[in-house]
């Protein structure tokens, strides 16, 4: 006998109201009626787990979700057996689609907003619907959650009291250039989306641009490959140019204009007794990682100069 999911019950689910539901690992939930207004739902950049129960639930809840890719936003929706029908919203259809959901809007239904992954409104065409909803009297709720932004900038090793996010940059270079040089002054980390083949272009411009600033490259972030790399901007322009364009969703991370100058010296003798004192208790391939992350340097440089000093060690005993 084939043995049915239970059920949870949602408190809040008005009398007669049709049953909305979403499952997790085969148990079902009830969700409670949504209050009309535009729902702007934030949803996984990657892993389906890194979801929160509240947007579940107000997916499930919703009467439409407007989503840039319909196919991509139905993964998730089938990943959680959620049967809200979907519309597109994106920047090729926005000016004929937004008159349609205000409609909606204006009837008094429950509308959730999504992107392809993450946070809407972060470099994608949400906010223009946004701005009329406001402007119509209607309700903004913000359902949050995954943001690739964040997520690359408490991964990076940067400064986080304070951060710009720049988007993307242009694509020719002259007003590429113009806009680097706009933000070279920001006393704070400056983080960039872009393309996987417009990687080491972008950047060989910041390095052009910024100086050679610490930096980091965060890709496929809560993914299988997800990989962070950390270096000078002329070291990481190097070697994607070397390697050829990775695969993946990426973030650049950028250091403040004067965090080069407060970074660490290898060769100072601070350091040197810091990453003595690691090595004797932690061995060296573990201090060298525990100080790359502690200081954002090169983890192999920091193995060298860990080698360096047990051999003068070695030698001198």
């Amino acid at each position: 006998m084939t043995r049915l999911p239970r059920e949870k019950s949602a408190q809040g689910q008005g009398a007669g109201a049709p049953v909305r539901r979403y499952a997790i690992a085969g148990t079902v939930f009830e969700a409670a009626a949504l209050a009309p207004g535009l729902h702007v739902v934030a949803t996984p950049i990657g892993n389906l787990a890194d979801v929160t129960l509240r947007a579940l639930a107000t997916l499930a809840a919703a009467d439409v979700i407007a989503c840039e890719d319909t196919r991509h936003t139905r993964r998730l929706l089938d990943h959680y057996a959620i049967r809200t029908p979907l519309v597109s919203y994106h920047e090729h259809n926005a000016a004929s689609r937004r008159p349609k959901l205000l409609a909606q809007l204006a009837e008094g239904a429950a509308v959730a907003l999504v992107s392809d992954a993450g946070t809407p409104l972060v470099s994608d065409p949400g906010y223009k619907l946004v701005e009329e909803a406001i402007e119509a009297g209607h309700d903004i709720v913000p359902v949050p959650g995954a943001s690739a932004l964040l997520s690359a900038l408490v991964c990076a090793g940067l400064p986080t009291d304070a951060f710009l996010f720049a988007g993307f940059l242009p694509t020719r270079a002259g007003a590429r250039a113009a806009r680097i040089a706009r933000l070279a002054a920001i006393p704070g980390t400056l983080v960039f989306y872009e393309s996987a083949n417009r990687l080491a272009a972008t950047l060989a411009a910041l390095h052009e641009g910024l100086g050679d600033r610490f930096a980091v490259v965060a890709r496929e972030l809560t993914k299988r490959f997800e990989t962070v790399v950390r270096g000078a901007l002329s070291e990481l322009a190097g070697r994607f140019d070397r390697e050829g364009a990775p695969k993946g969703e990426i973030v650049i991370l950028v250091a403040p204009p004067d965090d080069t100058a407060q970074r660490p010296d290898p060769g100072d003798s601070a350091f040197a007794e810091r990453l003595a004192a690691l090595v004797a208790e932690h061995g060296v391939a573990r201090a060298a990682q525990m100080l790359a992350r502690e200081t954002g340097l090169p983890r192999k440089e920091i193995y060298a100069r860990a080698l360096q000093l047990e051999q003068g060690r070695d030698g001198s005993a």
